[in-house]
């Protein structure tokens, strides 16, 4: 079997995220204050987030910057010395069906290899009060049908990511965590994951996911959450980060190239790189500067836009920030076990 298959359905038709509202609950990740200390080092400092329902929310930041802490103490994995992390309005703990509520993948090489792909969600249904029933449907979700009886040491990275995944929806839930669950799959799999992750935010789902893959973030979430050196960067949309964070700038060239760079910067842009007749515009945007050389008659030769990528602004904004943290929260964790 390769780690291929085309996009499924939904996880359940009957799932609904009205069923949580007119509970009173909320459907969201939650967190305020939120600082882990191990000894002298800070892994998290004052993280202060929401996660919406309905989105896709990208969790990204150096190696080392405090992601995989963060996402454990939402799950109850870690205690927070100081702040809270609730989901759906409660801590973790405090979750009367932690499956039904919370989705998550954190690490898919964390599986028992001597049991079944089957023995293994059979085992996490029985530990969560979810039918057997439930085990196949997810099964056939990931398109792990045809290796289900096939032991989980024997399975491929990408398999494993699949079966995390079948893990983390077993319970139906309207919050997804999954962290780096593109590892491993080939290109039409990453493409089979964001169009399920798609689906199932449109369905009101809360979806947090971190990845180290910048084109795929930018390509599958609504919104991003940056941190660095454990502390929050930026909170915004996709879209804000990549147009405030790297500077996006028009090319162009036009033989009446001295007017028109006179007449731009009247408007306030700023004109670079000159070089004859072509140069580079910042501060106004290529319809802009279209709308301008047709109102004073310029001819225009070239006009081309250049959108920095999520790579690009996430590079500008981590700068210096979080680096060489790995190894040394690697060890004050250990010092502190």
């Amino acid at each position: 079997m390769t780690d291929t298959v085309g996009t499924r359905a939904a996880l359940r038709p009957g799932w609904s995220h009205d069923r949580h509202e007119e509970n009173g609950e909320r459907t969201m990740i939650e967190v305020g204050g939120l600082t882990k200390r191990y000894g002298d080092v800070t892994a998290v400092e004052d993280l202060t987030f929401s996660v919406a329902p309905g989105h896709i929310t990208g969790f990204l930041g150096p190696n080392g910057a405090g992601k995989s802490t963060t996402m454990r103490m939402i799950l109850g994995l870690d205690r927070p010395t100081v702040g809270f992390a609730r989901v759906s309005g409660h801590d973790y703990r405090g979750l009367p069906a932690p499956l039904r509520e919370v989705g998550a993948l954190l690490d898919p090489t964390a599986l028992h290899k001597g049991r079944s792909a089957r023995a293994h969600l059979r085992w996490q249904a029985e530990a969560g009060g979810i039918s057997r029933g439930r085990v196949d449907e997810v099964l056939g979700l990931v398109g792990l049908e045809d290796v289900a009886d096939r032991l989980v040491g024997a399975l491929s990275l990408g398999m494993r990511q699949r079966l995390g995944l079948a893990g983390a929806m077993l319970g139906d839930p309207g919050v997804l965590m999954l962290d780096e669950p593109l590892n491993g799959l080939d290109p039409e799999g990453i493409v089979w994951v964001r169009t399920l992750l798609q689906s199932l935010a449109a369905e009101g789902r809360t979806v947090f996911l971190s990845s180290h893959l910048m084109n795929e973030m930018e390509a599958t979430a609504d919104h991003v959450l940056v941190i660095g050196g454990g502390r929050m960067i930026t909170d915004m949309s996709i879209d804000e980060l990549v147009r405030s964070g790297a500077g996006a700038r028009v090319t162009v060239s036009s033989p009446r190239a001295d007017r028109l760079s006179e007449e731009l910067l009247r408007f306030g842009a700023t004109v670079t790189e000159r070089d004859g007749d072509r140069f580079t515009v910042t501060g106004l945007d290529a319809a802009d500067i279209g709308g301008l050389a047709a109102q004073y008659g310029l001819p225009l030769h070239e006009l081309t836009p250049w959108r920095p990528s999520l790579e690009d602004a996430f590079m500008t904004l981590t700068r210096d920030r979080g680096r060489h943290r790995g190894a040394d929260l690697s060890r004050a964790k250990e010092s502190t076990r």
